[in-house]
């Protein structure tokens, strides 16, 4: 086979990509599965689900009929994605360190070693799509809106995305698991995996304990008066409920409480009740180290949809750029817990422009367009 029809698969053990691989194999091409092992800390506990996965992996390429190899990125990993989610969490910030393995890894370290096979191109069982037009590369949100995933792609260049196939990107998750199931792959039925990028579902604070040191430190209230103790910044984010351990109300409103600020100086959260409360809302973002698919920013002044977070619909908003790197968003409406250290990604129509890390948000006016 030459080195045009190869193309190496990475396959996590999951039914995506297992199905990725297979139509891959019915199209012609010649294909390799590759498992990547970038976790090796504590691979051998309840949490870490990596044998487990090698294995599900090596029996779908056993199925499919290609060839397969693991291979071990720990130590880029290590370098490159889990040092920074370290640096962002002891900063007060909430990284989603998803978004920098998929451009460090899975589409770096992965590309990297795929061409030192002679494949030509990469493929991965990722809900997004890519098209060349005009000799440039858009990256494309996958035809099953629920379980698309460029917001989680959108730091990938143009380089990396005249390798990459994706051939989940008009198919519906309810068809990949018929697929699978009628072609005989046991994983068909497997769950989705969820928690960090190849770290896995654990307690979170105990796992974040053994990296960075607990800092306990007051929770005010809106009025800055203490109302109790949090554990430490780390373990708490803008917009979150669950797990601040404040029972019953201080007005007697009765509302729940919800995480508002966090103050690194002053070691201190603030908490406020009510989800609607407008300590709690957003009406401007600005953000860093943008990455823009085209290679450049867009046009400023221009109405975009805006994602703060995955799973939210999109925003319209308008955008103001400071050269590539930086860039504001004003928002049409306020957006609820926008919070620094996560990604700000924009969309024209169907096509992920890019975008960069939330620096900081607030309530400044969004400006007044002409009708």
């Amino acid at each position: 086979m030459s080195s045009e029809n190869t193309v190496v698969v990475g396959m996590s053990g999951g039914v995506d990509s297992s199905v990725a691989a297979l139509l891959l194999k019915r199209a012609g091409y010649h294909v390799i599965g590759l498992f990547m092992k970038n976790w090796e800390d504590d691979d051998d506990d309840e949490y870490c689900s990596t044998r487990e996965d090698l294995v599900d992996a090596a029996a779908a390429a056993d199925v499919v009929g290609i060839d397969f190899e693991a291979v071990n990125f720990a130590a880029e990993y290590k370098d490159r994605v889990f040092a920074d989610f370290l640096r962002e969490y002891a900063a007060g910030r909430t990284p989603n360190p998803d978004v920098l393995c998929n451009a460090e890894i899975k589409f770096k370290s992965f590309l990297d070693h795929a061409i030192k096979l002679g494949a030509s191109r990469i493929a991965t069982g990722h809900y997004a799509g890519v098209r060349e037009r005009d000799g440039r590369f858009e990256l494309l949100r996958a035809a099953d809106a629920s379980k698309d995933q460029s917001y989680f792609l959108h730091r990938l260049s143009q380089a990396q995305l005249s390798k990459v196939l994706f051939p989940l990107s008009d198919i519906r998750k309810t068809e990949v698991r018929r697929i699978a199931a009628e072609a005989g792959l046991g994983n068909h039925a497997k769950k989705d995996s969820t928690g960090i990028c190849f770290i896995g579902e654990r307690p979170f604070r105990e796992f974040l304990n053994r990296y960075l040191p607990r800092q306990p430190g007051p929770m005010l209230d809106d009025h800055g008066r203490v109302i109790g103790e949090h554990m430490g910044l780390m373990f708490y984010t803008l917009g979150q409920r669950k797990g601040i351990g404040l029972g019953g109300s201080k007005d007697g409103s009765g509302e729940p409480w919800f995480v508002a600020a966090k103050d690194v100086a002053k070691n201190s959260i603030t908490v406020v009740q009510g989800h609607d409360h407008p300590l709690l809302q957003s009406a401007h973002l600005a953000a860093a180290d943008a990455n823009w698919v085209a290679g450049a920013a867009p046009e400023a002044g221009r109405v975009f949809g805006a994602k703060t977070r995955y799973r939210q619909s999109d925003a319209p908003c308008t955008l103001s750029a400071d050269g590539n790197l930086r860039f504001e968003l004003d928002f049409d409406a306020p957006q609820w817990a926008v919070t620094p250290g996560q990604s700000a990604v924009l969309y024209d129509g169907e096509i992920c422009l890019g975008g960069g890390i939330i620096n900081a948000a607030g309530l400044r006016r969004t400006p007044t367009r002409p009708a």
